[in-house]
């Protein structure tokens, strides 16, 4: 049903949303049939499923061609040419050079172009400067992928950009599909296969930002693929999101992104990760200007508006993180670490301050450190002495180094039901007992499935205890600060929370248009801005309640009007482009007679004359006190379309600025997600004695107006309901007003 992911709306308010045109019956598609959907559209035309490419050939190819291939010492492509011919022996793959002017390249006889190759080719690499002429001749090589490395495209402005767009319709009518430009060979690095376990795959648009995840090999973590998508002038990073979520050794996706091509297709493929559970942690750079002009000139991408991105990864679980470091520890715990049992921490520290400090900064980033039972407090005591604090965080003084102790005191942390993750910080190295500490870990984690974290403070990191105890078990995730620590296992516990709940808003997402839909598409005028009585007309074509209310043109009819309103009212100019009626002076509230009507009617028809605004008429409105003025609207972002947004109204919203936002489309769950960001939320819950106002009424509100974003998103610019006056619990939410742009 509309808006319908996690759960499903109130009876009454399902009756109320399928009233206003919600098509019935049974959407819902079963996971194993997405990839056979992949050809659906929504009601606003865009897919439902993700197209995922068989990039198994670009992976492992069986052959490979390398254009432009050299092996003359201290030329930048005999290195290049070096590491793909080793490359290509560890993947089994036959490598053909090409080369105009050699016979042979590194010991392999060379052909003269790629029309010359003896036999069709899995992956081409191009390390020519000018790739289009090589591109269009590898139709004829039938080769499946191209890797172009140059770079001068869309990242350098229009010129760039348009050759870009020349090299990807080249590619198209070949039949290639290309890597790049402006990209690098990080795809065919050296992966160690010595590592066991489920393995982090990575996707950067920079190549060079991706090395320190690739490091973490050296730390134990197994990686299975790189993608750097550079200009992504065809295949793009939320390809390869889709295909590594349907890899059965890949634990977690990190990405490093710049911009993204489409937006719809990220999150098709983040819904396509959620779906199989596969965590993907992301940097997306762009949060300030400077990032998001930089970005722009590193890789020509757009990198949106950075408060709708971030709306956009939450919808789907995508965990955004700040800093390559978080990147990697997040990443490699989420790959590794099994499914929580509890999200209850327990902190273990060899210090009173170090358990308070750890207990401080997790509690304040919303993790839960449950007081330990009594009785779990008793059994520590056998082995802590009694005057040390064990509720938790616990302080153990000093780990027991000279006996068995140490080791049940981590068991019964572990035992107990109400702890799901244990945490042990060590600021720095204290022999032995940081050593004993270190191993009770180790073999504590390979008797339980709970989680064990261990942030080793040390600067230095040369440390036996470390380099060899705790990096050598896969069962230990190690930290170096606090800091990385509290993010992993933050976002470990949230993914889980979230894809054990998930249901893809994409298999309820409506296909076909409401009736709503043909009644709004009479009033919509291309190009301009509705009056508000057309802008409410539109509200109500989709079941959104308005206040009682007569268009009037003379004074005589405006007090015939507010008689059938009923006293009092509120008299406003209604105009096409009138926006801010407030301060023009152009609103009369609480008239409650005739002579006041007669008068409010006179003056905003002068200010109007005088302000040279021609009226359609003077809107006599039903006059809605008592609730809470919120604002509810759609506005269009360049990489997601329409989008939904919601928050505290009246005429200090540009001022308050405490809106949350939503890309369509999504259910109930997320709409009432929407309200619990606002800073004001504790307004709907009534403060100083006032009710609570109706939030389910409010949810519809939301949820309606997310259908018109997805059946208008062509025509409808922009739509602002402000206020939407939210009545007490049970007595509905009204908009008061409203601004509609069309395109």
């Amino acid at each position: 049903m509309l808006g319908s992911t996690h759960g499903t709306l109130t009876s009454d308010l399902r009756a109320r949303v399928v009233a206003c045109g919600e098509p019935t019956g049974d959407a819902v598609h079963e996971t194993a049939a997405v990839t056979d959907a992949a050809g659906e559209a929504d009601v606003s035309g865009r897919p439902l499923y993700a197209a995922v490419p068989d990039l198994d050939r670009f992976f492992r190819p069986s052959s490979v061609a390398v254009v432009g291939a050299s092996d003359t010492e201290g030329r930048p492509n005999a290195g290049i040419t070096r590491q793909l011919v080793a490359w290509a022996e560890r993947v089994g793959a036959r490598l053909h050079p090409v080369h105009p002017s050699r016979a042979s390249v590194f010991g392999r006889a060379c052909v003269r172009s790629v029309r010359d190759l003896p036999a069709p080719v899995d992956l081409a690499v191009l390390l020519v400067s000018d790739p289009l002429p090589v591109v269009e001749e590898l139709a004829e090589a039938k080769a499946r992928f191209a890797v172009a490395f140059a770079s001068g495209y869309a990242e350098t402005g229009p010129e760039g950009a348009a050759a870009q767009a020349r090299l990807a319709a080249a590619a198209e009518r070949a039949g290639v599909r290309l890597l790049g430009p402006n990209t690098n060979l990080n795809a065919f690095e050296h992966f160690r296969d010595d590592l066991e376990g489920p393995a982090v795959a990575l996707v950067t648009q920079s190549g060079h930002q991706g090395r320190p995840v690739f490091a973490l090999q050296e730390l134990g973590v197994r990686l299975s693929h790189w993608a750097p998508t550079g200009n992504e002038a065809d295949l793009e990073s939320a390809d390869f999101i889709a295909y590594f979520a349907e890899q059965p050794e890949v634990g977690a996706i990190a990405c490093y992104l710049e911009g993204l091509r489409d937006g719809r297709s990220f999150l098709l493929a983040a819904d396509r990760a959620a779906r199989r559970k596969v965590p993907v942690v992301a940097v997306k750079v762009g949060r300030t200007e400077t990032g998001a002009r930089t970005a722009a000139t590193h890789t020509g991408k757009l990198t949106g508006t950075d408060t709708v991105v971030d709306a956009a990864m939450r919808q789907y679980g995508v965990i955004r993180v700040d800093g390559l470091d978080e990147l990697q520890d997040t990443a490699a715990l989420l790959a590794r670490a099994r499914p929580p049992v509890s999200d209850g921490v327990a902190v273990y520290a060899i210090s009173g301050g170090t358990g308070a400090h750890f207990a401080d900064l997790a509690t304040a980033a919303g993790l839960r450190i449950p007081r330990l039972s009594e009785a779990r407090q008793a059994e520590l005591h056998q082995w802590i002495p009694a005057y040390l604090n064990v509720a938790n965080p616990v302080d153990n003084g000093g780990h027991p180094v000279g006996d068995e102790r140490g080791r049940k005191i981590i068991d019964a942390l572990l035992d107990d039901p109400a702890i799901g993750v244990l945490i042990c910080p060590i600021t720095g190295p204290f022999p032995p007992m940081s050593d004993r500490l270190a191993q009770d870990l180790v073999d504590a984690a390979e008797t339980t499935d709970k989680l064990v974290c261990v942030v080793w403070g040390s600067p230095v990191g040369t440390e036996e205890a470390y380099r060899s105890t705790l990096l050598g078990s896969s069962r230990v995730a190690t930290f170096r600060t606090f800091a990385n620590c509290i993010t992993a296992v933050r976002a470990h516990l949230a993914h889980h929370r979230f894809t054990n709940g998930y249901v893809s808003p994409f298999d309820e997402a409506p296909r076909t248009p409401s009736p709503s839909f043909r009644k709004a598409q009479a009033l919509m005028r291309p190009g301009e801005q509705l009056s508000e009585h057309a802008a409410k007309q539109l509200l109500r074509a989709y079941g959104i309640r308005v206040p009682r209310e007569q268009l009037v043109t003379s004074a005589a009819a405006a007090v015939r009007a507010a008689g059938l309103v009923g006293y009092p009212v509120v008299m406003k100019a209604s105009a096409p482009r009138l926006a801010h009626k407030t301060e023009l002076g152009l609103v009369r509230i609480g008239l409650t007679s005739a002579s006041q009507v007669r008068d409010a009617y006179r003056e905003l028809t002068d200010i109007a004359r005088y302000e040279g605004i021609e009226l359609d008429g003077v809107l006599v409105c039903q006059m809605v006190e008592r609730g809470v003025e919120m604002v509810v609207g759609v506005t269009q972002d360049a990489l997601f379309g329409p989008t939904v947004t919601a928050g505290l109204g009246g005429v200090l919203v540009e001022v308050l600025n405490d809106v949350a936002v939503r890309v369509p489309p999504f259910g109930e769950d997320q709409a009432r997600a929407m309200l619990a960001e606002l800073r004001g939320r504790a307004l709907l819950e009534g403060v100083r004695g006032g009710p609570p106002v109706d939030v389910d009424a409010l949810v519809e509100v939301v949820l309606r107006v997310q259908r018109m974003a997805l059946e208008l998103g062509g025509v409808l610019s922009e739509l602002d309901i402000n206020p939407l006056m939210v009545l007490p619990r049970g007595q509905g939410a009204v908009a008061l007003d409203a601004l509609a742009v069309c395109r």
